[in-house]
């Protein structure tokens, strides 16, 4: 991995106040280049250029990180789960290549991730990175949604389908008290609109991606009381 793309890396985090430590930077890259060795057998992305790349999936993926470690600080260490050495866990769904979910890994140690993918060969490459990268809080889990029961308390997506479906699919996964954390575009207003009176959108939360002129935002939804 170029030096170029190591300072770009660190500028990035940096701009995101992250505060990576080495062994993050490191895991990163090398979570970079995996993706890239296996994108020309199992085509994980259309994206082949390593700088967009970096801006396009590991600094798009690591504008959520920040909202996440608040949310897991706010909403799970105050409530208690995840107590008695059970770590909080997240479902990554539809999760490809592993964007989130590797990211959220390397950067919330403290978080169990399940990446979960109906390709067989995209759980494989996420069993690979945990490996290689000596992930023991990652998992690659070849599934549909609708298959696992849970509980987890966060679901995440990025630019995997319309936040209905998203939620409809993913609710039995959900646990007391998760929420739904759903990477997204530009404001979804017409997707927000078209959520079931049983889903509720508590915030959409703007994202600024370093290097990256376009629109981002978070849609943190929770089961309606």
């Amino acid at each position: 991995m170029s030096a170029a793309l190591e300072a770009a890396l660190r500028r990035g985090g940096e701009a995101l106040d992250l505060d990576l430590d080495e062994a993050q930077i490191a895991q990163l890259l090398e979570f970079m280049a995996l993706l890239q060795k296996w994108n020309k057998v199992y085509n994980l992305t259309a994206v082949r250029d390593p700088a967009e790349m970096l801006t396009h999936h590991l600094l798009d993926s690591l504008a959520a990180v920040a909202p996440l470690r608040r949310h897991l600080g706010r909403h799970l260490v105050q409530a208690g789960q995840g107590a008695a050495g059970a770590p909080p866990r997240l479902l990554d769904v539809g999760s490809g290549g592993g964007l989130p979910g590797v990211v959220f890994a390397v950067c919330c140690p403290q978080l169990d991730v399940s990446c979960v993918d109906t390709v067989a060969k995209k759980a494989a490459f996420i069993q690979q990175v945990a490996v290689t990268l000596k992930l023991q809080n990652l998992h690659g889990v070849h599934a549909r949604v609708e298959s696992l029961a849970g509980p987890f308390d966060v679901v995440s997506c990025r630019a995997f389908a319309s936040l209905a479906d998203f939620s409809a699919w993913s609710r039995p996964a959900l646990g007391g008290g998760a929420v739904w954390l759903a990477m997204k575009g530009k404001h979804p207003a017409d997707e927000i609109a078209a959520l079931p009176a049983k889903v509720q959108v508590f915030h959409v939360e703007p994202l600024t991606v370093p290097g990256l002129d376009a629109e981002r935002c978070i849609v943190w939804m929770r089961p309606a009381p």
